[in-house]
């Protein structure tokens, strides 16, 4: 993909434009919603059930590996209300979508409220995703024109008889709602973390199928069975979610601490003289933003962010330190022998192969790519330019901005040789737009 378009999502800023979509859609709904004709007692308490619903939904929203978040009990409770047709044996609700998402509105704010007061990080993307796909699930089930001149809403009635119909016409509607959540997503992960929307689409419907499928399923299961329960509906099919989302918090907690555990480990060599103070950490940092400005997927890259941060482990089987820790100004058999030890210590963990692999290949030259065909990988590759780089530079802020011509153009001349040309090339877009955040704060 050509530079400018994929860089398309950074430079319009889609990541802060959302939630401004997000507030003109919501008042939009607002003012449909006050503008409709009156609605029985009845549908009022119908609407304050499910805005209860979706506000404690977002209360407990989690946040997924990765720092995005989501709130399923509230997704799955605005898209049961958005496709919400009948509760009870004889009440048919006659309200419009623009009243299923102004009451989505007043849910969502609701439960953002205790965070806001906590002085916690909203995520305002997330937010603005989740509240899109109540209001496109809104519109297709009762607006959308389908079948004769019909919505799904009004079409129900001629499918009385063939129920399965509409089950999966439900599910259908869901689906499209949450392709529509992960397509806002990747838009703002993709312009806040410059990588290419591609990726970051295909990594958010790969990482949300599983629970998307949750989704779609209560919100269908909960809609349909109002008709014979009423809301009490809403809790009996919502437990499941419930349920999944402590899952889901340990799954993140496990992680989290593996990760922390990783940081830890990394310090060794800091620790011990072998390297610079942080370094581990400024090579990692680099690193990811690197692999995700060249299209990286998410599990590679955290395996990429593992990797970098062990970078060095190998060095301390060494006799004495590198001069300042630097290893690109070591001798080739040396920086072989730091790759190896690095991968054999990350091997006897047991669960870091692929980090392993990783390091081991770190010291290898580009040539062996170019010249022997040899597969050398992608993360190998950035880790050698980025140690490079943060070995050249060093760490005081003003020495760093000193050196970085110098730096750069050491680089350049093992271009082809020692470093991949494609990871140079996004080395230099990263700190480019390191420079342009500095100079504009």
């Amino acid at each position: 993909m050509r530079p400018a378009l994929r860089d398309l999502p950074s430079r319009l800023r889609l990541h802060r434009l959302l939630p401004v979509v997000s507030i003109a859609v919501a008042a939009a709904a607002v003012a449909a919603a006050v503008a409709s004709p009156q609605m029985p007692l009845q549908d009022w308490g119908i609407l304050m059930v499910f805005a209860v619903v979706i506000a404690v939904g977002e209360v407990n929203r989690i946040v997924l590996p990765g720092g995005r978040e989501t709130a399923p009990m509230s997704l799955a409770a605005g898209y049961a209300l958005a496709m919400t047709w009948e509760v009870g044996e004889t009440h048919r609700v006659e309200f419009t979508a623009g009243v299923v998402v102004a009451v989505t509105t007043v849910g969502m704010l609701a439960g953002a409220v205790p965070a806001l007061l906590r002085r916690s990080p909203v995520r305002a993307d997330d937010l603005a995703a989740r509240f899109l796909s109540v209001a496109v699930a809104a519109l297709l089930f009762r607006h959308v024109v389908v079948w004769d001149g019909q919505p799904l809403l009004t079409l129900q009635d001629s499918w009385s008889s063939t129920r399965w119909v509409t089950a999966i016409s439900m599910v259908l509607v869901s689906g499209i709602a949450l392709f529509v959540q992960a397509f806002c997503v990747a838009l703002a992960t993709a312009s806040r973390d410059h990588r290419p929307f591609w990726r970051s689409l295909v990594d958010e419907v790969r990482q949300g199928a599983g629970l998307g499928a949750a989704l779609a399923a209560s919100g269908t299961l909960i809609a349909l069975a109002e008709r014979p329960m009423g809301v009490v509906a809403l809790p009996v099919f919502l437990i499941p979610l419930v349920l999944t989302q402590f899952a889901i918090r340990r799954y993140a907690g496990i992680r989290e601490t593996y990760g922390q555990t990783i940081r830890a480990l990394s310090r060794l060599t800091e620790i011990g003289g072998y390297t610079r103070r942080d370094h581990p950490a400024r090579v990692a940092a680099l690193s990811v933003a690197m692999g995700r400005d060249l299209g990286m997927s998410d599990r590679d890259t955290l395996d990429l962010e593992y990797a970098a941060l062990l970078h060095d482990i190998g060095q301390v089987a060494l006799r004495e330190p590198i001069p300042g820790g630097a290893t690109m100004m070591a001798a080739p058999t040396d920086q072989d022998r730091i790759a190896r030890d690095g991968a054999g210590i990350v091997r006897q963990t047991g669960v870091l192969d692929n980090v392993a692999v990783i390091l081991e290949s770190q010291s290898k030259p580009y040539r062996q790519v170019r010249e022997l065909g040899e597969d050398l990988p992608l993360a190998s590759r950035i880790i050698k330019v980025a140690n490079a780089y943060d070995d050249l530079v060093g760490e005081a802020r003003a020495r760093r901005a000193r050196k970085h011509a110098s730096a750069i153009e050491r680089i350049h001349l093992g271009l082809g040789y020692e470093y991949d040309p494609r990871v140079v090339e996004a080395l230099i877009r990263v700190l480019d737009r390191r420079a342009a955040v500095v100079g504009a704060g």
